[in-house]
């Protein structure tokens, strides 16, 4: 059973957390066609190999080739134009960059795991916590759909009662006319039978007065019921979905679907809808007879405005960006848009009335709110077409929606519009797209308005890091998506708070977040060595991004990010598996590798390296009773690791006494782990090399195979005693001594 089929056996909730992971770049049309294959590919290993990631793209497209040959003999003439265009948008997208589309695919395929993790999570409830979370939802989602349900009911008993009204009145009615034309006849009505009459229309009086009365009461009591259940769904389901949202952007966990919230918000709609239709018919019934005091005159203004009043601020709180702008080319990182770049974003209107389909007109603006200090800003123009018409029929789901998908930004070069002597720095100025649109029915005009959250626009990409900084830093602290002057006075974060969005920032694009051993290092890194990573700690905007941190010449995040980078494009594997240690101090390393067998060594970030750089330290056994040694390796950048994967480099890795021979002194991962067994299955090839004079290459060009290794010179007096060493064949060593000098150290060398 494939991973595909079984997201589509999942809830519509989750099913809509699948919808949002494709879009133009990798569509989800290419996703269904190929499911098996695409699924038997190792995309994770093409993210990381250029040469891997060409061949699976060449493959996806003779994939796409024999699909459309199969449709070419359905005679299916939709779907070849379908297939036809999405394999000339990959052409065009990821020819010249393979990996690109690969990192797509993986994630893709990985987040689609997260959610068929999320979806077994919720159906067993079993982990006391989670289970009592869950319920505890569950309950809540009971509790708001009996109000809905009870809402609707009264509706319909509303209408049942408006019908009897109507019954009795017409009854009413046309008693009142019989006697009157008895009266004028010419044999009449005797005196007797006259009061009697009277006397029974009287009672049907009071009958029909009380009626009126229950009627309009039972209104009164529906749209306090309507307005207590709205206030749940705009003021906490709704606000909580938001937050939800803010979370997810920032690489939290994903966001529950918006389907059921639809589902409310529609029925609440729907019903208050037809309360309008039930006061339209108490005015007729009015029209045909009134009397004073009649309660439908005294009341009908009220319940009509109230009416109005709960249906406007219904259809205003539905209308939702439901996907925040974001570059296709980086959907980890929403809300940073660069200038020149498409960007989508997704608006829903979550009243799901057939009666709006293709009847509201989505009019894009840009930073509506920033006029009262816009003079510090830069200004911009939204280029593509800035309007769009919601409907039922784009969204895979049938929701009422609008995409914008080809929009970009251009800025503004008008003389005088800014200097560099603004308060903010470019990636401080937050911006955000308005979006306007007007519902008109009959006795019914809406204005509709919605905001994306802040966005950052860079002009670089090198600004991305520093850009997206700033969305961490808002979205972590800030709700109201119109404070577009946070940073004109940043607020502290505490660390309980900072530790868990940066851990976020690994697990939103690995599979593993950070343990509490490396945020505790962390935190002592933003807080200092005496708090200990205190939860309470308050960490300023200025030391987390823009103060260079302790002796170094780059801020935290910086740092954060190349690691980052680093792992994406070199160490996604062993970062994965738990193979790298990552965040340690150098105090806490030593104290975990003194009591370790010799040749025990660990992985972590160097702490001296921008762009990211990751080292090895192993411990010598202590000799004549002196301490144990440590030795750590100048570290690897990614133009190193782009040379030699980092499992070779642990493998190969030599050091070297000018009269010793080389040896690898790397033996158990921490704690004891052989180092074959850790990363044996990441070598680029078998352990045992070919014959030294094997000749029958690919090509059979005659060359002689050759290897990149790492080689560190040391003095004797910091080496094993010689009977502890590993030698080298006596081949092997004679071509390393013969490349390297005695003066080299950590350098790269060809061996046979």
């Amino acid at each position: 059973m494939t991973q595909w089929y079984q997201l589509q056996q999942l809830d519509s909730k989750f099913l809509e957390q699948v919808h949002q992971l494709y879009d133009d770049s990798f569509p989800m049309e290419i996703r269904q066609y190929l499911a098996q294959w695409l699924e038997n590919q190792d995309w994770e290993h093409a993210a990381n190999n250029i040469s891997f990631a060409t061949v699976l793209f060449h493959d996806l497209l003779s994939q796409l080739d024999d699909q459309f040959s199969r449709f070419l003999i359905e005679n299916n003439f939709l779907l070849q134009h379908n297939i036809r265009k999405s394999k000339r948008n990959l052409q065009d997208n990821f020819q010249e960059d393979p990996i690109h589309m690969a990192m797509i695919i993986y994630n893709c395929l990985r987040e689609e795991r997260k959610i068929l993790n999320s979806a077994q999570l919720s159906n067993q409830m079993e982990v006391g916590s989670i289970q009592n979370t869950v319920i505890g939802m569950l309950d809540k989602q009971k509790e708001l759909d009996a109000k809905v349900k009870a809402v609707k009911n009264s509706v319909i008993d509303v209408e049942q009662d408006i019908k009897t009204l109507e019954d009795m009145q017409d009854e009413y009615d046309f008693k009142c006319k019989t006697l009157q034309n008895r009266e004028h006849e010419s044999n009449g009505v005797s005196q007797e039978e006259y009061k009697k009459e009277q006397m029974n229309l009287k009672k049907m009086f009071l009958s029909l007065d009380l009626k009126r009365k229950e009627v309009v009461n039972k209104i009164v009591q529906l749209l306090n019921t309507t307005e207590h259940t709205q206030s749940a769904l705009i003021n906490e389901e709704l606000v909580e979905w938001k937050h939800r949202q803010q979370t997810a952007c920032i690489g939290g966990p994903p966001n529950a679907c918006l389907d059921q919230l639809q589902n409310w918000f529609t029925i609440v709609a729907e019903s208050l809808q037809q309360v309008r239709q039930q006061l339209k018919k108490l005015e007729e019934l009015e029209q045909k007879f009134t009397y004073d005091p009649d309660p439908i005159t005294k009341n009908k203004q009220v319940l009509q405005d109230r009416t109005y009043s709960l249906f406007k601020q219904l259809i205003q709180s539905s209308f939702v960006v439901e996907r925040q702008p974001c570059m296709p080319t980086h959907p980890q990182r929403p809300l940073v848009l660069k200038t020149g770049v498409q960007f989508t974003v997704k608006l829903r209107l979550l009243v799901k009335l057939q009666e709006l389909n293709y009847n509201l007109k989505v009019k894009v603006l840009f930073d509506k709110y920033v006029a009262f200090f816009s003079s510090l800003f830069r200004k911009f123009n939204i280029l593509g077409t800035n309007t769009k018409v919601m409907n039922m029929e784009e969204s895979t789901n049938g929701s009422l929606a609008a995409e914008f998908r080809h929009l970009q930004l251009k800025e503004q070069k008008n003389a005088g519009s800014r200097t560099n002597e603004g308060p903010l720095i470019v990636t401080e100025e937050l911006h955000s797209l308005s979006f306007e649109t007007q519902l008109c029915q009959p006795g019914l005009v809406v204005d509709l308005e919605t905001t994306s959250l802040p966005i950052v626009v860079i002009s670089n990409v090198s600004q991305l890091p520093s850009g997206w900084a700033s969305i961490l830093w808002f979205n972590m602290l800030s709700i109201d998506p119109k404070n577009l002057s946070f940073f004109l006075n940043p607020p502290y974060a505490k660390w309980s708070k900072l530790s868990e969005v940066l851990s976020w920032q690994f697990s939103s694009v690995t599979k593993r977040g950070l343990n509490a051993d490396q945020l505790s290092m962390l935190g002592e890194k933003l807080l200092g060595p005496t708090s200990g990573g205190s939860h309470d700690g308050l960490i300023p905007w200025t030391r987390f991004c823009k103060e260079n941190i302790n002796d170094k010449n780059f801020p935290f995040w910086l740092w954060i990010e190349g690691i980052l980078e680093l792992i994406k494009k070199h160490l996604l594997c062993l970062w994965n598996d738990g193979c790298i240690m990552g965040f340690i101090s150098k105090e806490k390393e030593r104290a975990l590798l003194k009591d370790q067998s010799p040749g025990t060594f660990l992985l972590r970030f160097s702490e001296s390296s921008r762009e990211g750089a990751i080292t090895f330290t192993w411990v010598e056994g202590s000799q004549n009773g002196k301490s144990p040694q440590f030795h750590s390796v100048e570290p690897y950048t990614k133009k190193e690791l782009s040379a030699v994967t980092f499992p070779d480099i642990i493998r190969n890795y030599k050091v070297m006494a000018a009269e010793n021979i080389p040896e690898n002194p790397l033996r158990f991962l921490y704690p004891d782990i052989p180092k074959d067994n850790a990363f044996g299955k990441y070598y680029s090839r078998p352990k045992e090399a070919p014959e030294p004079m094997d000749l029958d290459g690919p090509k059979g060009n005659g060359y002689i195979k050759t290897e990149l290794i790492s080689v560190s010179e040391v003095h004797p007096s910091r080496l094993q005693s010689p009977e502890n060493l590993l030698p080298m064949s006596p081949e092997e060593f004679d071509e390393v001594s013969r490349i390297v000098g005695p003066a080299e150290i950590d350098t790269v060398v060809c061996i046979t």
